[in-house]
């Protein structure tokens, strides 16, 4: 296993973390609770450190389970996510601050997760959506005066944002601030946007990089095809509508042509991919079955894809939004 700094905050992570929404059921269905609880104990067990969360998820019962996993004393680095309390993902430019994240409503969260975690602390919380604008809002003095708050109460120990789904751009300006010391962006081999600016930003302010959705919600590991049919709760259902889920299967079949010596599967080659991104501190797959997650730890040996192979990847990217519903 590889660790790497997540940014100035001194903590260091497993380069493959776990990426703990599907652990909540509700809009990932399929698996069952107890081997979801499974799949988590076998990533701690294959050298997994760091843990991806939020409070909105279950809600409450992804934190849960991670709780109850951590009941062995295991030296893990929790991040969760503090919801917008209109519940706007993205958020409304619209709406001002006040209304998506009020200081009551920060630190409500913050202690209803260490409730749910059994922790004293949490080693990373973030701002489950953001906008850059926020910074010049009259409602930001007050919220960074709470964070700090949390802060010197020894709640939180790091503060980092969650970027907005394929927008990376709007959470540059964060970085800038010395408050907000990691930021969790989508990064996979359709959506490269965090390659334009964020990577650099986040570089040149000694920001962690969390790398979500490494799999496009299954579609980079070819488990999504013209035949799939999804459950009406799970949110793949809607993601994978029409005729997206004949589009995902024949991008994914495009790529098995550059399987090889170097990734031997499709989940392989999509966690290399964003592992040969120096900036990338941690990436996050999900698992809910105990093979999935100890191969996703297995891609965290330390050796990125070739020069070679990350240009012809450079082909399959992809523009698109399929979060619009």
């Amino acid at each position: 296993m590889q660790f790497r700094p997540l940014g100035r905050t001194g903590l260091e992570v497993s380069a493959v973390g776990f990426g703990a929404w599907g652990l909540a059921g509700e809009l990932w269905q399929g698996a069952d609770a107890g081997e979801a609880e499974a799949a988590l104990l076998a990533a701690f067990d294959a050298g997994c450190t760091f843990i991806d969360t939020a409070l909105i998820y279950g809600p409450g019962v992804s934190e849960q389970i991670i709780g109850r996993a951590l009941r062995g004393n295991r030296q893990v680095v929790v991040a969760s996510k503090i919801p917008p309390l209109d519940g706007r993902w993205p958020p409304d430019p619209a709406t001002p601050l006040e209304k998506v994240f009020p200081a009551s409503h920060v630190v409500r969260s913050v202690e209803q997760s260490l409730r749910n975690l059994g922790l004293d602390a949490l080693p990373l919380e973030q701002l489950h959506v953001w906008l850059d604008d926020w910074l010049d809002s009259p409602a930001w003095p007050e919220l960074e005066s709470a964070m700090r708050d949390l802060v010197r109460a020894g709640k939180v120990l790091h503060w980092g944002v969650s970027a907005n789904d394929h927008a990376p751009d709007t959470a540059l300006r964060a970085l800038d601030h010395p408050l907000i010391e990691s930021v969790q962006v989508i990064y996979n081999i359709f959506d490269r946007s965090p390659e334009r600016a964020l990577f650099a930003r986040a570089a040149a302010r000694s920001a962690g990089v969390i790398a979500r959705v490494p799999f496009d919600e299954g579609a980079l590991v070819g488990a999504v095809t013209a035949a799939s049919v999804f459950d009406p709760r799970d949110f793949r259902s809607r993601y994978f509508r029409g005729e997206r889920a004949a589009q995902a299967g024949e991008r994914a079949d495009r790529l098995r042509p550059l399987l090889g010596d170097e990734a031997a599967t499709l989940a392989e080659l999509a966690l290399r991919f964003c592992l040969s991104r120096p900036e990338v501190s941690t990436v996050i797959p999900g698992a809910r079955r105990p093979a999935h997650a100890r191969a996703n730890m297995s891609a965290a040996d330390g050796r990125p894809l070739s020069p070679a192979l990350l240009a012809r990847l450079a082909t399959h990217a992809w523009d698109k939004n399929w979060y619009d519903w």
